[in-house]
């Protein structure tokens, strides 16, 4: 009878509640890739991605008809490509980038991760080379992401390429300014990057992990809603309690997903990534969970304080449910993929500093936000090293996925359709940053990082 009553359960959460495995991700090490000659290298990692993942969108879709869990992304993530195309002479990695996005066409998954660089403590030749291919990167292909980690809290924040990040932030939308600047939507600039992130756009495979390795992202903020939406009068402790059970379960789901397909795909299981990641539907929102909770509009008084509270309930659940918790884990809050982000930014009740105090409690960062595409570049820059800061003192990941919409302003809306959704323009405090930016140097790593 308990068996049933799960079973039940499961089936209502996946057809009323927005149940889902938001992606299954391949993570591929391009190591064994590395060769000095340009297109030898390319082929290498054409054919190390085509082989590994020719049949992850089978067993993902063979899992998604067994079980009726949907299974919504197939992704790759690779070996940041920094790495591997520093061993050629290639002074420019955009074609390295138009290879992965070949394989991606050619093994059928939405987005490969891994055009990045890691550069927390300075710039090698090859990651001055990938950063600066990025926008043209990004502008010629389809599926590919790139990201860049430039702070940690071992490392403190290397401000010269935070300068340099605005410039190429700005130069990606430019380029793709004709389709709403999507180009900026796929570069996540990070502090604390993790090495098992199955979620893009900042997902790359960390040197630390196997060959190849699968990870599963796991989302259910309507599951939760609905949830706390049948307990109106409990305190807020009891509502923990509550977002915790429900987290154990969504963990559950996933674990079997994930441990099932990594031992079909005959590749190691990696991480459950329990994040709750919102999608632009009606009732798949993580904005409507705190109104849930009690705060009127999403961004008003006691935002922050319900966030904090989600997200923690969320880890402890997802802990429970699973030894295999990894990624980012908590709670997202992208403006543009949350239908009642849109809401609160279209109607001013959420402004991009509300959003970065939020950061300081939950998963990741400033994500998916949109703003004018007159921008400055050092305002952007200097934008990102706030987010850096509160990743770096806090010992969390924090990033920015920042928007500046070429030709648009406040008052303006972006459109993307499908799950980058769609978002308003947002208001920025354009209060002269340059004198702060272009100092270069770095930011020291705060005194709680010496633990050795």
């Amino acid at each position: 009878m308990a068996l049933y009553k799960d079973i039940i359960e499961t089936v209502r959460m996946i057809e009323k509640e927005n149940l889902d495995i938001r992606t299954t991700t391949m993570g591929i090490s391009l190591l064994d890739c590395i060769d000095s000659d340009q297109h030898k290298c390319q082929t290498k990692i054409y054919d190390k991605i085509t082989h590994s993942a020719e049949h992850l969108v089978e067993e993902a879709d063979r899992m998604a008809a067994e079980t009726g869990v949907p299974i919504v992304n197939k992704r790759i993530s690779v070996t940041p490509i920094a790495l591997i195309a520093g061993a050629t002479d290639a002074s420019d990695y955009a074609p390295f980038a138009q290879t992965m996005d070949q394989a991606a066409n050619e093994v059928g998954v939405n987005y490969i991760g891994g055009f990045s660089a890691l550069v927390p403590k300075g710039a090698t030749p090859g990651d001055q080379i990938l950063i600066q291919s990025i926008p043209e990167a990004l502008a010629a292909t389809e599926h590919v992401c790139a990201s860049v980690n430039l702070g940690s809290t071992k490392s403190g924040i290397n401000m010269d390429c935070v300068k340099q990040m605005g410039h190429i932030v700005k130069k990606c939308a430019e380029l793709t300014k004709d389709n709403d600047s999507i180009g900026a939507s796929k570069l996540v600039v990070f502090c604390n990057a993790v090495e098992d992130n199955p979620f893009m756009a900042g997902a790359f495979h960390g040197v630390g992990q196997p060959d190849k390795v699968l990870h599963v992202g796991v989302s259910g903020p309507g599951v939760v809603k609905v949830a706390l939406e049948k307990n109106q009068n409990a305190t807020m402790d009891e509502l923990a309690e509550i977002i915790k059970k429900t987290a154990f379960k969504i963990t559950r789901a996933g674990q079997l997903v994930g441990t099932t397909v990594a031992d079909r795909l005959g590749i190691p299981f990696g991480i459950l990534d329990l994040s709750l990641a919102p999608t632009p539907a009606i009732g798949d929102s993580v904005a409507r969970i705190i109104e849930e909770m009690g705060i009127e509009h999403c961004g008003g008084p006691g935002t922050t304080a319900a966030l904090a509270m989600l997200n923690d309930a969320v880890k402890k659940g997802g802990i429970m449910a699973s030894t295999s918790v990894g990624g980012l884990s908590g709670a997202f809050i992208p403006v543009s993929e949350d239908e009642g982000m849109i809401d609160a930014a279209r109607n001013g009740h959420i402004t991009i500093e509300k959003l970065e105090a939020m950061t300081c409690v939950c998963s990741v960062g400033l994500d998916m936000i949109a703003i004018p595409g007159d921008t400055p570049d050092d305002t952007i820059s200097a934008i990102i090293a706030d987010e850096a800061a509160i990743g770096m003192v806090n010992n969390k990941t924090t990033a920015c996925r920042l928007i500046p919409a070429i030709g648009k302003t406040v008052g303006d809306e972006v459109t993307y359709g499908g799950l980058f959704g769609s978002a308003p323009i947002m208001p920025v405090n354009l209060s002269d940053a340059s004198v702060f930016v272009n100092r270069g140097g770095k930011i020291p790593a705060p005194i709680h990082s010496f633990k050795n």
